[in-house]
This record gives C-alpha cells, structure tokens and sequence, in this order.
C-alpha cells in the first residue's frame, strides 16, 4: 500500500495495521505504540516519519471523527516517556509534530489516561529539573510580581487581539437563556458573583486579583457598590484605571498595586475571580486568612476558581505539569475538597457551588479561534512562532481538560461564620 493511499483515508488504513512494520522503530516508540493499541477513547491516526501510518482506538465506530497526528520526527516519544505531558508540549512547541485537532489529540490522550499513564506523567527523574523549577517558583510577596509579570505584563495589546471587548481573562457563564456571545457569558458570570455577595447599596466589595476592571465597572454600575481592586500587573492596573476614568466611575474605585496579604479592612463582600491558582498550596491558609479577616461577619466571598478532580489531585500536587512550567509559574490547582477544607478552617463556610466546565470549554474555544485570527498582528508585536504554538498549545490544553473533565471551574461562594 502506498504512503498517498493511507493517508488518504483513516478507516481504511485501519483495517490493514498489521501491515505496519515497527521493528525498525526506536524501543521508546515501540513501547508507546504497545499502549496506543489499547486506546478505548476516540480515533488516532498516526503517520510516522518513514512514511508509514497506523491507526488507533475503535475504528469501527463511525460516530468517531478521527484525529491525525503527523511527526516530523521520532522525539516527542521519548520526550513524552521522560517528561509526560511537558514533553509532549514541548515537541509540539519546538514544530516535531502537528494535529488537525489539537484540543481533540489532547482530549483523547486525557480520556485514555489509565491506558497511557506513564505516557502523561513521564518519569520521576525526567520531571526532576522541572519540578525543582516549580518550587523556586512560589508565590511569596516577591515570587508572586515576578509570577504575575510573567504572564500578564506581556503587553495589554496582545490581550486586546484575543479577549472580548471588556478584556475578561476568565470563564463566561452561557447558562444564561439570554447569552448570545461571549461578551454577553462574562457579563453574567459578574452578575451572578455579584448577586451571591446579596449587597446592600452602596457596599464595599474587595476584589483580590481585579484584572482590566470588567468586574468593578459591573460592580459599580449595576451593584451600586464601591469596589477596592488588587492586582500586581503594572499593565493591569494601568488600563483598568484608565478605563473606569472613561466611563466616569473612577471616584467609586480604588486600584491597588498591592499583594492581598498586606490587605486590612472590613468589606461587606470579597469577589476572586480565576486568581487563587496563582495563589499556591503553601500560601492558601494566607489567602483564606486575608478573605476572613477582611469580611464583615455574615459577610459573603464569591471565588470563582479552575479546580482539579478530586480523583488526581495527590498525583498532581506532587509533580509539575506544562501551564505551570511555560504559562503560570508558581501557579497550583485545588481540588473541590482542598478547597472546601482550607475555608472551613478560615471560619468560611460553603453556601452556594456552581460548576461550568463545558462554559470554559467554550469560552476557550472564541479565545483560540480570535488568537489563531490575529496571528499576524501578534507576531508584528514581535511575538515568534514558539512563542505562538505555546499559546495555541496552552488555550487548547486547557479546552480539552474542561471537556474530558479532569479540571473544572466552580464559582464557590463562602459565608463567615
């Protein structure tokens, strides 16, 4: 069969992988294709850097679209049994293979995790480097503006090409019957954070980690509160000031360059929205202290944060992963449990959870394809092509981890006791 001919469909080539001749394959690929031939989650085609092709997973079901993976080489396999999943980033970062779906590739290895284990936790001396990275990369008062400049103070241009139009960097909420796009899902996730505080007029809200300012120009527009913001972005706080100054609301405002533990006042409510996996495990028992500390008793706190399954999360607090190595240094996931006793601990009670993974799906859908849209105008900001195939990796990992269900993002709002 020739090479032209078993690329051009998946389900034929399927009927004829015993015609594949691997003896000459390096043992790491030997070894990893062992593995893909148990997939029980989606289709894989595979074409291999001889020009041979193989497919994977249960090619009788024709519901199934197939998803193809084309290697340049031989290395993300050895670079994925070392490494796990941040090897397998880095290979695509570094132009070694490409997807016709890379949310969907990287879904389908997630579904078939207990297949492919060692595939997506690499070993524990080739995770050594980056897990010694991880930890110099907490998040004490110095560690924490080095992590946020990092990674917000980028350049609110590029921010501007690829969020909507109130510069929301966190989930929208699409439960809404009335949401008909994403700037419309981000302003419901703000009303429903602001409806679970149950704000008198004319309240003080403390928002730990303000963002661009969507949450306190809605804040004090349709609350009618008054809003003191935190955030450790210079490019953040710049733009958010000058925001509410165009809408004439900046006297209702206050932006703080500021670390939340140096916060102390009492507020009638707190909102977080997508800051506290930044905060980092060692530093939560600080973060829960300043959410109780400066909330009125009786007082509500609304956290809108990206949690990961209970079921993985002792595996993943002890090793590193690839948003944590190339997106959010210092960062760190709770599991709905962690969570939960962290704040009880806090004199913080759970009264209201709400779960919408499938809306970050979404709302990571509209980012990636305005991100992909502007490629040109982002490299002209001087951005190159690893710099882009790691964002374009970051958005659809994150895509395919909603979707799969492993991570999930909650709005948990608390009560002090």
């Amino acid at each position: 069969m020739n090479t032209n001919s078993t690329r051009s469909s998946a389900f034929d080539f399927a009927q004829d992988n015993s015609r594949i001749s691997t003896q000459n394959f390096p043992p790491q690929v030997q070894f990893i294709l062992t593995l893909l031939r148990k997939l029980e989650h989606g289709i894989l085609v595979m074409h291999f850097p001889d020009g041979q092709s193989a497919t994977y997973g249960n090619v009788n079901d024709k519901r199934v679209r197939p998803i193809t993976m084309t290697l340049t080489n031989w290395d993300v396999f050895h670079a994925a049994l070392k490494s796990g999943d941040i090897g397998f980033a880095e290979t695509f970062i570094d132009g070694h293979w490409s997807t016709d779906n890379l949310p969907g590739l990287i879904e389908l290895f997630i579904r078939n995790r207990q297949v492919i284990e060692s595939v997506i936790y690499g070993t524990w001396w080739g995770n050594l480097l980056y897990r010694v990275k991880h930890l110099f990369n907490r998040n004490s008062k110095h560690g924490s503006r080095k992590n946020i400049h990092a990674h917000y103070d980028i350049g609110n241009d590029f921010y501007q090409l690829w969020l909507d139009p109130s510069m929301t960097y966190s989930s929208a909420l699409f439960s809404d019957d009335h949401v008909e796009n994403l700037q419309q899902g981000q302003d419901a996730k703000y009303r429903r954070i602001l409806n679970q505080l149950h704000l008198s007029d004319n309240a003080r809200v403390l928002e730990i980690g303000c963002g661009w300012g969507g949450f306190a120009e809605i804040a004090v527009r349709e609350g009618k509160a008054h809003v003191t913001g935190l955030t450790l972005s210079t490019e953040q706080l710049n733009f958010a000031n000058q925001r509410l100054q165009e809408v004439g609301i900046v006297d209702q405002v206050e932006l703080l360059l500021q670390d939340y533990r140096d916060v102390d006042g009492k507020f009638d409510g707190i909102a977080s929205i997508e800051m506290f996996e930044a905060v980092g495990e060692k530093y939560w028992p600080s973060y829960f202290a300043c959410v109780s500390r400066n909330l009125k008793t009786g007082g509500r706190a609304c956290i809108q944060t990206i949690v990961i399954a209970d079921e993985l999360f002792e595996r993943y607090r002890r090793g590193t992963d690839f948003i944590q190595q190339y997106i959010f240094p210092g960062g760190m996931l709770p599991s709905p449990s962690a969570f939960r006793i962290q704040a009880e601990k806090h004199g913080l009670r759970v009264v209201d959870s709400l779960s919408f993974g499938h809306d970050y799906a979404r709302t990571l859908v509209e980012w990636r394809r305005a991100f992909k849209e502007h490629l040109p105008r982002v490299r002209a900001q001087g951005f190159d092509d690893r710099f882009l195939r790691t964002w374009d990796f970051y958005l659809a990992y994150c895509e395919a981890g909603f979707l799969a269900g492993s991570i999930n993002v909650a709005q948990i709002t608390l009560q002090k006791i």
